[in-house]
């Protein structure tokens, strides 16, 4: 969930450490992730904040992974690819070019899974047949 938290591990941003050891993980990216691509996202969007003077809402307190409310990133391809769309800051931060690419890409990449007949569904449509 996108939300930040002091020592917490459901947050998105999990705050933790002191005086020199004081750090802010980004635990929101995968394994698979670009991680080049995403520490550039991170510190767009918190020049985003501090430039337009954002205000940071408050810590979360308790399990932000069963709290419904919270907002969430995209869960699949094609909806991570409507947001990064219609996303301004990305496109101001990381440029026309570069947002257009991944869009590109990643575009191509939902047309190639949408075309594969994935082991589900052989498996569930044979059992019918």
């Amino acid at each position: 969930r996108i939300v930040a938290g002091w020592d917490n591990r459901t947050c998105g941003f999990r705050l933790c450490g002191e005086g020199q050891g004081f750090r802010v993980e980004n635990r929101i990216p995968g394994a698979d992730a670009n991680p080049y691509l995403a520490f550039a996202a991170t510190i767009a969007a918190g020049l985003h904040g501090i430039t337009s003077r954002l205000k940071a809402p408050k810590l979360y307190e308790g399990n932000a992974y069963e709290d419904a409310t919270l907002p969430q990133v995209p869960k699949t391809l094609r909806e991570a690819v409507v947001e990064l769309e219609r996303s301004k800051i990305a496109r101001a931060a990381l440029g026309e070019r570069v947002v257009e690419h991944y869009l590109h890409t990643a575009r191509l990449e939902q047309q190639a899974f949408d075309a594969a007949v994935t082991d589900w569904e052989l498996m569930r449509n044979f059992e019918r047949i």
